[in-house]
């Protein structure tokens, strides 16, 4: 089991309380509350159709809720737009990353962030540092496989570009991280990269919310698993009081014969 973090912030970083929200006449969340807070990851699990993802997308600024109240650092609050979200420190890690495959990682990694020489950082771009720094962070996620950091993106496994956009979203403020099947379709040793970038986020006081289908990747990094069915929340437990076959059945109960 993944080491957990040393205490958790008093302040809730989100919370959402008791969201709906409608497609015209389907309700694909009904009465939601949960709490994100520092240090902690939080498994977000259901089956196809539990509203994990519209829940996410809530949190990320993408969607607004039909009713109930968002709360950001104890402030009712309204995500009209993803920028706003990440502008409060709340950053989205999907699939579909916005990495430039033709740009090196260190470029990747500060893209629109650069570091600049000079006063008021007006200056040319300052390359070394920014080398430097990356390649300090790419080393302390153990990504052994990358060799210079001035290889393209392009070179990159799937799970070397999760754990990439993870650490950069890190490195960068962000409080909260909202991953969305961040180990789909990844090896055993990619999986493990981007799990290792998440126990790293939450030991840096993040709040992580992750959605995964797979099990046995959620419960060793967790802390809380919610269960989503239907649009509702069925089931809160400790990830180290429940086990993948417990949490399985809570997700698809067994048929009942008659």
């Amino acid at each position: 089991m993944a080491n957990r973090s040393v205490g958790v912030s008093p302040l809730p970083l989100v919370e959402l309380l008791h969201i709906v929200h409608r497609y015209g006449e389907t309700e694909v969340l009904s009465d939601v509350s949960l709490t994100l807070s520092g240090g902690e990851v939080i498994g977000l699990v259901g089956d196809n159709g539990s509203g994990k993802s519209t829940l996410l997308k809530i949190i990320a600024g993408y969607h607004q809720p039909t009713s109930g109240v968002v709360r950001v650092l104890g402030r009712p609050t309204t995500l009209r737009n993803a920028g706003q979200s990440r502008a409060l420190g709340i950053e989205p890690v999907y699939q579909d990353l916005a990495i430039l495959d033709d740009l090196s990682l260190w470029r990747n990694f500060f893209l629109g962030k650069e570091r600049r020489r000079g006063r008021f950082g007006l200056g040319l771009l300052n390359a070394r540092w920014m080398r430097k720094e990356c390649e300090t962070r790419l080393r302390e996620l153990g990504l052994s496989r990358i060799q210079s950091v001035e290889m393209p993106a392009r070179l990159l496994s799937g799970g070397e570009r999760q754990a990439l956009a993870v650490t950069r979203a890190v490195y960068f403020g962000a409080k909260v991280l909202l991953l969305d099947e961040p180990t789909a379709s990844l090896s055993a040793r990619e999986a493990g990269n981007v799990l290792q970038a998440i126990s790293a986020a939450r030991q840096r006081g993040l709040s992580v919310l992750y959605i995964d289908h797979n099990l046995h990747h959620v419960l060793p990094v967790a802390d809380r698993v919610v269960v989503l069915e239907h649009g509702r929340v069925v089931s809160e437990l400790r990830a180290s009081q429940v086990t993948e076959d417990e949490l399985q059945r809570l997700i698809a109960p067994p048929l009942s014969h008659t």
